[in-house]
């Protein structure tokens, strides 16, 4: 077996139960990665320098792909409500039989850490198929000093294996496709699927399992901080905007997708970022759309032209094109993905029923409320076969990542929200004049401005309205911003089509939050939007 590159030498590939290789490319640089992912035709260089790869059928997370072994250590402490599980002897055997696939193959290693807070970093070494999947990893992963590798000892291993066939007989899985995770012994195991955001996606899950015990909150959502030292997190799932939000020029990026808040702050799970690329343009995200054209950034089932420029509005592959680069590709990153406690929490919603107001203040028990609640819209081609955005209730806007049952994340952000005198606001990036179809996304521009507002703290001092749906409070002017879109009932041209629609909304997130009704105190139960349509 071949082996090429620096690692710990008391910690080869053997260590995973990996033998009979062809060869080992151990922390291979961007350089050598991007040689080799063209040498071997799994991706092609752009005209700007970028790495371009497609992914095939898998254009998006196989979320109902996803599996938890259930065994002694884990059977009590996973939410199964959420979580399917996979016994302890088809994970054991479907181990068996990728590792047995991965003889005569050529393989990338790359040793990286998830979290930057050296008391809760979890080292991670990823060993895929591809080398263009070691590049995309490589890029979205804290990369440790040279000369740390060599001593690298990783508590989480992923075997990215995109040419194995999963046998659901067999495995106890559901399709071809399966992604694994044994909690317990730190191994997670991917088949079946070159999308590359499956692997990001099982270190988050990881660290969720992880963190509640020690006192530490795992978050989906993106943060910056302004010049004065003033933190803020926004929360939301693909696609409605954290990644896009929190690039602010006039504040330091600590992260897009993933983070802690633990004892000393916030800090970042990750060391790149992910960005939906579906029409990017220069001019209305030019922090993310310069980082395309910087070599060794990926971008993902982006359509090039003749002249191998991307094509950031053909979105016929999918419309969850994306493009993963390193966080310093940020002029204003932060260094250290360290940041303090925040002052706000942004809650963001792609609001498909064009109900929601573009901003609103929540109290304590309406941000738990709306935190347990997760409501949203899938965005096109963030999941597999969704092919135009559709309404969902994804609990701590994340819950395909959340190993445990909600209300412990719940109680954990209500407690921190509480200790440090957060402020915080639901932000619709939604739809707005109408429902999805009729209606028109809400404008970006008038969403930064309204933000900058929030975070200055001004917007707390403004004055309110109580919306007649949901009972948390919407200012009535914000500097900058068309006064119309502040009340989405105006902006209707039917405003009895507007009231039926907003019924509909408040009945459905009355019955998504029946299940957390035993779990949540009276204060939390009365910010239900229910609560206020009774009265």
């Amino acid at each position: 077996m071949a082996e090429h590159g620096i690692y710990n030498r008391s910690f080869p590939v053997e260590s995973a139960g990996l033998k009979d290789l062809k060869s080992v490319y151990y922390n291979l640089l961007p350089a050598e990665l991007c040689e080799e992912s063209i040498r071997r035709g799994e991706a092609v260089l752009t005209a700007g320098g970028a790495l371009r790869a497609l992914t095939g059928q898998h254009t998006g997370r196989s979320a109902k792909d996803k599996f938890v072994v259930c065994d002694d250590a884990t059977r009590d402490q996973i939410w199964w409500d959420n979580n399917k599980p996979m016994s302890p002897e088809h994970f054991a055997l479907l181990k068996a039989d990728m590792l047995a696939h991965a003889a005569g193959k050529d393989l990338f290693v790359q040793d990286l850490i998830g979290g930057a807070d050296e008391d809760n970093r979890l080292p991670t070494r990823v060993i895929s198929e591809y080398a263009w999947h070691a590049q995309f990893i490589r890029n979205l992963l804290i990369r440790p000093d040279r000369d740390a590798v060599e001593h690298f000892e990783a508590k989480l291993t992923i075997i990215n294996l995109p040419s194995f066939s999963a046998d659901p007989k067999r495995y106890g899985c559901r399709t071809e496709t399966v992604i694994a995770c044994d909690l317990v012994n730190g191994l997670v195991l991917i088949g079946g699927t070159s999308y590359a955001g499956e692997m990001k996606k099982s270190v988050f899950t990881v660290l969720n399992y992880l963190l509640p015990e020690r006192g530490v909150m795992p978050m989906h959502c993106s943060a910056n901080v302004g010049p004065d030292g003033d933190a803020a997190v926004f929360f939301g799932l693909s696609g409605t905007g954290k990644t896009t939000l929190s690039a602010d020029p006039a504040r330091t990026l600590i992260g897009d997708d993933e983070h802690g808040w633990g004892e000393k702050g916030l800090f970042n799970f990750e060391g790149g970022c992910y960005a939906k690329t579906i029409r990017l343009s220069a001019e209305a995200e030019p922090e993310i759309y310069a980082t395309t054209k910087r070599f060794g950034t990926v971008l993902e089932n982006v359509v090039l032209d003749a002249d191998r420029e991307p094509d950031f509005d053909d979105g016929s592959l999918t419309e969850n094109t994306r493009c993963a680069y390193p966080l310093d590709y940020i002029p204003n990153a932060s260094r250290t993905g360290l940041a303090p406690h925040p002052r706000t929490v942004i809650m963001l919603t792609a609001d498909a029923f064009g109900v929601l107001p573009p901003i609103a203040k929540l109290t304590p028990e309406q941000a738990m409320y709306h935190f347990l609640s997760g409501y949203t819209a899938k965005v096109a081609g963030t999941e597999k076969g969704v092919t135009e955005p559709e309404a969902t209730f994804s609990t701590c806007f994340g819950a395909p990542f959340m190993p445990r049952h909600p209300t412990e994340y719940g109680n954990l952000l209500k407690a921190l929200i509480a200790k440090h005198g957060v402020q915080c606001w639901l932000v619709n990036t939604g739809w707005t004049g109408g429902a999805y179809g009729t209606g028109s996304r809400m404008p970006i521009r008038q969403t930064r401005a309204m933000l900058a507002e929030a975070l200055s703290g001004r917007l707390a001092q403004a004055e309110f309205r109580t919306d007649d749906n949901f009972g948390f409070e919407v200012p009535v002017a914000v500097p900058g911003v068309d006064a119309a879109i502040l009340n989405p009932r105006g902006t209707w041209s039917n405003p009895t089509a507007y009231d039926a629609q907003a019924k509909k909304l408040v009945d459905m997130f009355v019955a998504n939050f029946a299940k957390f009704e035993d779990h949540v105190d009276a204060g939390v139960k009365a910010a239900s939007p229910g609560v206020l349509a009774a009265a």
